[in-house]
């Protein structure tokens, strides 16, 4: 986004209940360039991956390649572990799965086959799915930069007293409904309650 000159100009004109933003460089060995930086689209759906796929570069996401449907590799455009997660979130969404259900089941998917950190980010923009697995993921709903909504980030970017963290191998959904985060279910964390 720091080099993205029409960012300013349409950042303002957005509208939608849930908003996905995402400022990442790529993980080494990943190149820096445009198709591989998040958020990544399709249709109604705006996707982020904080993270890495241990041996991505290898085997793995080749095996990984192999599980995307034709109609979803053909809208992976660089050589990001993000794209190929992203392609199979959508390829369970096609099946019928909500949007939490999606990404536990990619998380399952992957942890199947290798060690990762897989902090997923999904929005239709109205409501936000996202997990906690490997790296730091947290909630403020209803105060500081939240207002009468909620944030869901890596970390606090404020110091509102009102952030709390979801523990690690959990998912978080939020909607206009509130925030509910459960456990993935996965052998990586462990089940939190409903936050407030």
């Amino acid at each position: 986004m720091w080099a993205d000159r029409p960012f300013a100009t349409w950042a303002g004109l957005v509208d939608a209940s849930a908003v996905l933003a995402a400022v990442r460089s790529a993980t080494p060995p990943a190149p820096v360039e445009e198709s591989g930086t998040p958020p990544f689209v399709a249709g109604r759906w705006l996707f982020a991956h904080n993270g890495a796929v241990d041996g991505f570069r290898t085997e793995v996401g080749a095996r990984l390649r192999r599980l995307v449907s034709d109609q979803r590799t053909a809208g992976i455009e660089g050589a990001s572990d993000s794209e190929v997660l992203f392609a199979l979130a959508l390829d369970r969404l096609d099946s019928g799965a909500s949007a939490g259900d999606a990404l536990v089941e990619v998380v399952g998917t992957v942890l199947g086959l290798t060690t990762a950190r897989l902090n997923l980010v999904l929005t239709d923009g109205h409501q936000i799915a996202a997990t906690a697995g490997g790296d730091s993921l947290y909630v403020l709903a209803d105060a500081g930069v939240a207002g009468s909504g909620t944030v869901v980030a890596s970390e606090p970017c404020d110091d509102h007293p009102g952030w709390r963290p979801v523990a690690d191998g959990s998912l978080v959904v939020a909607s206009d409904a509130g925030v509910a985060v459960t456990s993935l279910g996965l052998p990586l964390g462990k089940t939190t309650a409903a936050l407030p």
